[in-house]
């Protein structure tokens, strides 16, 4: 397997810069035309820019660079789902600055996690429902509906990395009065308010990003309503929860982490 990196960096143009000088075997073909076009290319799509296939004291490993605005704002407002997907997940991170926005986002992204995670799902459930319905969130299927082999690759992200899921989630669920967390059991005693008032308050501490799609799939054109009216009514719908679903961004595919 090859194992995952990711690196996020102030100045995009100045780390490739000096990769390109360390590493330049790691790149393909465009390293003619050097870093300012690299980090050009690096703007599109997720924000990232990626190095495979690279041999590595003897495993093969792939690395990403992502600007660190973007990354935040990733980790915030869940515009593409890429790398803020994979940061619900456990990682592990090798060395990190004193960054507070960075600190704080990172912080955030879990918690919108836990609160799309209990919109997805009934009343009252397990601490493995919790962490399958969270892995399954930047999954490019049908969640609800997923079977077989689909289900099996979230269920293999979750089932070997139950006690890292903890350690990562511990102290938002500790956190949470929706939930009674035993930690020392090793389990979750979960009473999730589905009431509309509950949903409401649920859907208005979701990403942007996600409050917006779900806005597109609702409003019909035309109406141009505001995101808080058209989130009060999804809060009354018996399938907000698969509405929510639905609004998710798509990213790529869901990539089994490597603990490094």
């Amino acid at each position: 397997n090859m194992l995952d990196f990711v690196f996020a960096v102030d100045d995009s143009v100045t780390w490739h810069m000096m990769n390109l000088l360390k590493n330049r075997s790691h790149y393909s073909f465009l390293k003619v035309f050097g870093p300012k076009q690299i980090s050009s290319i690096q703007s599109y799509g997720a924000g990232i820019y990626y190095n495979t296939l690279v041999p590595c004291n003897g495993r093969v490993i792939k690395y990403g660079v992502i600007g660190t605005d973007t990354l935040i704002d990733d980790l915030l407002h869940w515009k593409t789902l890429y790398v803020a997907g994979r940061l619900q997940k456990p990682v592990k991170i090798l060395t990190q600055n004193d960054n507070s926005k960075l600190q704080a986002a990172l912080v955030s992204n879990l918690k919108s996690a836990v609160t799309a995670a209990f919109l997805m799902l009934p009343e009252s459930f397990s601490e493995e429902d919790l962490y399958m319905q969270i892995a399954g969130l930047s999954y490019s299927g049908d969640f609800r509906m997923v079977i077989g082999e689909d289900r099996l690759k979230v269920q293999n992200i979750v089932k070997p990395n139950v006690t890292h899921f903890q350690k990562l989630y511990s102290n938002i669920l500790q956190d949470c009065p929706q939930v009674v967390y035993k930690h020392h059991l090793g389990r979750l005693e979960a009473s999730i308010d589905k009431s509309p008032e509950g949903q409401f308050t649920q859907l208005m501490a979701l990403p942007r990003t996600l409050q917006q799609k779900i806005t597109s799939l609702v409003d019909p054109p035309g109406k141009n309503r505001d995101v808080e009216e058209i989130l009060l009514q999804v809060a009354h719908d018996p399938d907000c929860g698969f509405v929510v679903h639905q609004g998710r961004p798509r990213s790529v595919y869901v990539s089994v982490h490597n603990l490094l």
